[in-house]
């Protein structure tokens, strides 16, 4: 994992109008959250099982998650490498999954794997950061 040094982080902003923006900037919102703290991800690079990620978190500070008027506050970027097993899953849940069809994913092999060339994803991820706060700045909110 690689920490960024950017402008959003400790910004504050209505979750309904930043999460548009982030996504026209190719970055979704992640189905894995609570009510109080979720996370933007955005892929910067794929290569078979390989995959380097933008992840902004974010943390509610008035509402929640479920709704758009929440109010938020960015956390700091980093970039993170996951890892996963393209090939088929022989641990001692296999069998149930498959006839089940309770664990949808396969763990990761590496959820936090060594990247290699840092200075290109750091300035992959400050670039996308850059882009996405220039279009939410007038959007933040002051206290």
């Amino acid at each position: 994992m690689i920490q960024l040094q950017t402008g959003i982080e400790g910004k504050r902003a209505n979750f309904g109008a930043v999460r548009d923006i982030f996504q026209s900037h190719g970055c979704s919102f992640c189905s894995n959250f609570d009510y109080h703290q979720g996370k933007f991800d955005a892929l910067l690079w794929r290569d078979g099982g390989e995959s380097i990620y933008l992840r902004v978190p974010i943390y509610v500070l008035d509402g929640a998650l479920d709704h758009s008027n929440a109010i938020i506050e960015f956390g700091t970027p980093f970039v993170i490498k996951h890892i996963v097993n393209l090939g088929l899953d022989y641990d001692e849940n296999s069998l149930v999954t498959a006839t089940t069809g309770l664990a949808q994913f396969q763990e990761p092999i590496d959820e936090d794997g060594n990247i290699h060339d840092k200075s290109r994803w750091v300035k992959a991820g400050e670039e996308t950061i850059g882009q996405v706060f220039n279009s939410i700045n007038a959007l933040l909110i002051s206290y």
